[in-house]
């Protein structure tokens, strides 16, 4: 870590020179305390850096929290080993979890199946209890429970440094996420001409505790934070099922991990109640356990926190992007994913060029970089990878 000024500081090795003036602006807003904390894979975002970790008093930037809210990892150790999947061609398992869980952006269910039919009941009461209806949001979002969206969203099943089967997914609370953040991030732009506040940047909108737009937000917020948590659930029971049918005995779940990298949530952290929005970053408290994805081709991390309180107990969410998907394109080709992707079962299109492994920074870089903010417990190499187009 390094200090940039008195409220940066910088886990990342490798930051590029926009993306430090970014965090610097940020830093600068009245209401953070006591920094803004740079994760190691840290990169440009919207308004707010990418791999950023921003304590504020009294107020929250929604665009800070990202339009994806809850977004995150799971993961599950499964009782199989590298032995059960050997002398076995892994495309009917891909194609079966395919066919299990609907990808791409806009993908839905044909209908709430059974095993989602609890988890959209739970989320319909907290919505009644949050005082807003998500139809007017979107109103797809039932049949979006249980689906994985595109980018660099994923399923995959990997071994362990023991040879032991995980199955391992990266998702977000879909449609009606994005538009819950969007709309709220257009009320927090208007607060701020209507009260002639001038910004460094328009995507550092904020609202103001106390406010009814403030706490409109975070009932929005903590609902869409579950809609994701649940998201992940659903798929990671059906990605089971497919994994158990295809080795003819149901999974044992020996550990299952679930956790965010966009989310807000208030905490106590050196000596004040803050608002510690973590956009691009986990959740790392003593002892608690996290999951830090590499991109596709390499690979992931099952992690225990440090409490590091220089960074307000967090940990980077994966390799952060190198080059942006435009960028990623024209400095690859079709050939080169495909040697990137050399044993690793997943479905061989140009749709991925812009998720090569050589988009994103060195996975290992960031570890070495975290190394005061998490212990490894796992580290996970993928042998089947499924995303959507």
């Amino acid at each position: 870590m390094h200090q940039i000024s008195t409220r940066l500081m910088n886990w990342a090795s490798i930051l590029e020179g926009k993306t430090q003036e970014q965090a610097l602006r940020t830093s600068q807003m009245p209401f953070v305390f006591p920094h803004v904390a740079l994760m190691p894979d840290a990169h440009l975002g919207l308004g707010a850096t990418v791999g950023s970790v921003i304590p504020t008093e009294r107020a929250v930037m929604p665009a800070a929290v990202g339009v994806d809210i809850g977004c995150g990892m799971i993961a599950v150790l499964t009782q199989f080993i590298a032995a059960d999947l050997e002398g076995r061609s892994l495309t009917p398992l891909r194609e079966s979890i395919e066919r299990a869980i609907p990808l791409s952006a806009g993908a839905a269910n044909q209908k709430v199946v059974a095993t989602a039919e609890s988890r959209v009941d739970e989320l319909e009461v907290m919505a009644t209890s949050a005082q807003f209806d998500p139809d007017q949001r979107a109103g797809r979002w039932r049949l979006q429970l249980g689906t994985l969206g595109s980018g660099n969203h994923f399923v995959e099943v990997s071994l362990d440094e023991q040879d032991r089967v995980w199955a391992f997914l990266h998702s977000g609370s879909r449609g009606v996420g994005n538009k819950i953040a969007q709309h709220h991030i257009a009320i927090a732009r208007q607060l701020m001409e209507r009260y002639w506040i001038d910004l460094p940047d328009r995507d550092l909108a904020y609202l103001v505790e106390g406010t009814d737009e403030f706490w409109a937000y975070i009932r929005e917020l903590r609902w869409a934070q579950h809609y994701a948590l649940l998201n992940r659930d659903e798929m990671m029971d059906r990605v089971l099922r497919q994994l158990g049918e295809f080795l003819g005995t149901s999974v044992v779940e020996h550990e299952r991990v679930n956790c965010h990298h966009n989310f807000t949530q208030q905490e106590h952290h050196w000596g004040k109640q803050l608002w510690v929005s973590r956009k691009g970053a986990i959740e790392a408290k003593t002892g608690q356990l996290g999951l830090i994805p590499g991109s596709m081709g390499t690979r992931s991390y099952v992690v225990e926190g440090l409490g590091n309180a220089v960074a307000l107990s967090s940990a980077p969410h994966g390799a952060g992007r190198q080059y942006s998907r435009s960028a990623a394109r024209k400095q690859f080709t079709h050939e080169q994913l495909r040697e990137a992707m050399q044993g690793i079962e997943f479905r061989d299109t140009e749709a991925f060029l812009d998720e090569i492994p050589g988009a994103y920074k060195d996975i290992d870089q960031v570890m070495a970089d975290a190394a005061d903010l998490v212990t490894v417990r796992h580290t996970l190499r993928q042998v089947v990878n499924v995303k959507g187009d």
